[in-house]
C-alpha cells in the first residue's frame, strides 16, 4: 500500500512539473474579421440594408437572379402574363412580342403604381435588346417587392434572329483573350459605404426615394463595354461575380472575385468595395452582373455592368472550355424563330 502511495505521489509531481514547464498555449491568431476594423454603416445605409433583409433578402435567395427563357415566354403568351418592352419606341415598332407594351425605363415606377395592378399578373416579363438592361430593371423592381417580375434572357436577341443581328450577334468577341490574367487579386481593406442623403427616417422610405432616383437617372449609365474597360483597367475597381474556377481560368486584369450569395447584403464584404471609384461588375453574360450592379447602385456605389459579360472579350475561350467550366457562350442556336408584331 505504501509503495502504491509513493508511485501516485511521484506521478502527480511529474505531471505538475510537465504542465508547469510547458505553459498553456492560447490561440493568439486573429481571424481576418478580427483584424479588420469594425464596419459602421452610415444611418441611411443601415436602415436600407436592415429593411431589405427584413423583406426577405432577395439578393441571397434562390430567386436571384430572376431570369426567364424566351421559350417559356412564348409558351405562356395566352396566360395572364404581361411583357414590358423597355427598348426605344423606334426599335419596338420594328418588331415586338405579341401583346407587349412599350414603357420607357424612366416611366417604369409610375407605370407600376398607376397604370397596372402588378399582382394581377402571374408574371411580368421585362424585355430589352440583349438582356442586361432588363436584368438591371428587374433587380430594382424585385427589391421594391414585385416578386412576379422576370428579365427575359438574351433580350429580344433570343426571340428572333433578325433582332439579334445588331445586338448579341454583333457583340460576341474574343479580341481581349490574350490580355487575361490568372493570378488572384486580393480584396482591399474595409472602407466606408457611400453616404445616402435622402433625408428619410425609415428603410422603406429610403428605398422608395433611391429607386425613384435611379429610374430618373436612366439606364444608360448602368452599363459599360469591354473596349472602355480593357483600354485602361486601372481606371476601375473591377468585380468578377462568378465561380472561383471560372475566375482562375482567366479574368480581366486587376479583377477581384466577389462570391455570389456571399457579397450583397453582407456589410463586411460590401465595405471592401471602394465607394469613391467607378465599379465594373461582370459575369459570363452580363445578366447576373446587371442584377448586382442595380443593388450596388441602390446603396450609392457607382456600379456598371460589363455589357455582354465574358462573351464580349473571350468568346472563343468560352466555346473551347464550355463543357469543362460550364460557360454560357452565346451562339445562334440559342436564338428562337418566334414571330414579331410590327407597328
Amino acid at each position: 500500500m505504501r509503495y502504491l502511495k509513493i508511485l501516485l505521489l511521484a506521478f502527480l509531481v511529474f505531471n505538475f512539473a510537465c504542465n508547469s514547464a510547458e505553459p498553456k498555449q492560447e490561440n493568439t491568431e486573429q481571424t481576418e474579421a478580427q483584424k479588420q476594423p469594425e464596419v459602421k454603416l452610415n444611418p441611411e445605409a443601415k436602415l436600407l440594408m436592415d429593411y431589405l433583409n427584413e423583406m426577405g433578402d432577395y439578393v441571397n435567395s434562390r430567386d436571384f437572379p430572376s431570369l426567364i427563357k424566351a421559350s417559356v415566354v412564348y409558351e405562356e403568351l395566352d396566360k395572364k402574363n404581361l411583357v414590358i418592352d423597355i427598348r426605344k419606341e423606334e426599335y419596338f415598332k420594328k418588331g415586338h412580342i405579341k401583346g407587349a407594351v412599350n414603357v420607357q425605363f424612366s416611366d417604369i415606377p409610375e407605370y407600376f403604381e398607376s397604370k397596372i395592378k402588378p399582382f394581377e399578373y402571374d408574371r411580368i416579363i421585362i424585355a430589352c435588346y440583349s438582356g442586361q438592361y432588363a436584368s438591371y430593371t428587374t433587380s430594382l423592381l424585385r427589391l421594391m417587392g414585385y416578386g412576379n417580375v422576370y428579365a427575359m434572357r438574351w433580350g429580344m436577341s433570343g426571340w428572333n434572329k433578325e433582332l439579334a443581328k445588331d445586338n448579341w450577334l454583333s457583340a460576341i468577341s474574343s479580341k481581349y483573350e490574350s490580355k487575361l490574367e490568372t493570378k488572384e487579386n486580393e480584396k482591399p481593406n474595409v472602407g466606408t459605404f457611400p453616404v445616402l442623403n435622402t433625408g428619410k427616417t425609415t428603410g422603406e422610405e429610403v428605398l422608395q426615394v433611391r429607386i425613384k432616383q435611379l429610374f430618373a437617372e436612366g439606364v444608360k449609365e448602368a452599363t459599360i463595354n469591354a473596349d472602355a474597360v480593357f483600354e485602361n483597367p486601372s481606371n476601375y475597381f473591377i468585380i468578377n461575380y462568378d465561380r472561383k474556377d471560372k475566375y482562375e481560368a482567366g479574368h480581366v486584369p486587376g479583377a477581384i472575385r466577389y462570391k455570389p450569395k456571399g457579397t450583397l447584403g453582407i456589410k463586411d464584404e460590401m465595405a471592401t468595395i471602394p465607394s469613391d471609384k467607378d465599379l465594373v461588375v461582370y459575369c459570363g453574360t452580363g445578366h447576373n452582373s446587371g442584377f448586382v450592379s442595380a443593388y450596388l447602385q441602390l446603396f450609392g456605389y457607382k456600379a456598371h455592368t460589363l455589357i455582354y459579360g465574358n462573351n464580349s472579350f473571350m468568346h472563343d475561350k468560352m466555346l473551347a472550355e464550355k463543357e469543362k467550366l460550364s460557360w454560357l457562350p452565346f451562339t445562334e442556336d440559342l436564338i428562337e424563330n418566334y414571330p414579331v408584331v410590327k407597328n
